[in-house]
């Protein structure tokens, strides 16, 4: 997308997401069609990762959990570009927390947290965790390659009091805060995919073997952070709740993996409960591997 494209996007986007989400979902059933129907958007992806990963399925089973992934995809991208006009009273409505005092705790003993998602119902809407506590939120991203939309999303992200950092500049982030005494939560979205080059750990994972990132992990280990999972419910369209599940409350001298195993254990259950829910048009098994794992 061009400078051009970029800006004419904006403007609209900006006018028309002053609108109420009850009509953008009108908006989002015509979005809809043009991700299922025609053009279309990575169907043949989301239909083989689908197969690979429940071959019990029947071909109906598949299509049906295809459907209603692609109505769910288009209700994300209205759900996200609606941050722009929501208000922090419609949106903590819409997003509720089941017990931030997990977190409290662990902040009260000076200490911090590893949170840990993954691309799982809407997780941009997560941003918006500082609202329900006091603790320093950072989430770690992966810029994306055009800028311009790069700085637009994390517009979107820093609205509710989250802070952002790439992978890169994490190690300096943590030594800067424990420096100046400010417990954080560090949020890494799981299930992303690393860099051929960058692959250090394979693991079975809906039925596949799969990279996965071990960041998380090591920095929580390193600095003998907690660990919690965000489990993220669709209650019902454009409504969202969010229970934290206390994996690791220390996580130095754990056995090597237990960390990342955990979380790609969590998250699993979460998909094959509700398949539909997860991004299932990301190329998460675009690299196969030849070695053997237990």
């Amino acid at each position: 997308m061009g400078a051009i494209g970029f800006y004419l996007f904006y403007g609209i986007s900006w006018i028309v997401t002053l609108l109420p989400l009850s009509i953008l979902y009108l908006l989002a059933y015509l979005i809809f069609l043009v991700l299922y129907y025609f053009p279309s958007y990575r169907r043949k992806d989301v239909a083989i990762n689908l197969k690979n990963a429940f071959p019990e399925k029947s071909p109906d089973e598949l299509r049906s959990i295809e459907k209603r992934f692609y109505k769910h995809l288009a209700d994300i991208i209205v759900e996200t570009l609606k941050l722009e006009h929501m208000s922090t009273r419609s949106l903590k409505k819409r997003f509720t927390i089941t017990n931030p005092e997990i977190i409290r705790r662990i902040q009260d003993e000076g200490r911090d947290v590893v949170a840990i998602c993954g691309h799982y119902n809407n997780w941009e809407w997560m941003t918006s965790f500082p609202l329900f506590t006091d603790i320093n939120c950072v989430s770690i991203y992966k810029p994306l390659t055009n800028t311009m939309f790069d700085r637009f999303m994390n517009g979107l992200r820093v609205k509710y009091g989250m802070s952002l950092t790439p992978m890169s500049n994490v190690v300096r982030e943590i030594i800067s805060n424990r420096k100046k005494g400010i417990s954080t939560l560090y949020a890494f979205i799981s299930d992303q995919t690393p860099a051929k080059g960058d692959i250090k750990y394979w693991t079975q994972f809906l039925n596949q073997e799969t990279p996965v990132y071990l960041g998380a992990e090591k920095i929580a280990a390193k600095y003998d952070m907690a660990v919690v999972f965000f489990k993220n419910q669709k209650i019902k369209r454009g409504h969202y709740h969010l229970t934290l599940e206390l994996l690791f409350d220390h996580t130095k001298g754990l056995p090597k993996y237990a960390v990342t195993e955990a979380h790609v254990r969590k998250l699993e259950e979460l998909i094959i409960e509700k398949p539909e829910y997860w991004i299932w048009s990301h190329r998460r098994w675009k690299h196969k591997s030849e070695l053997q794992y237990g």
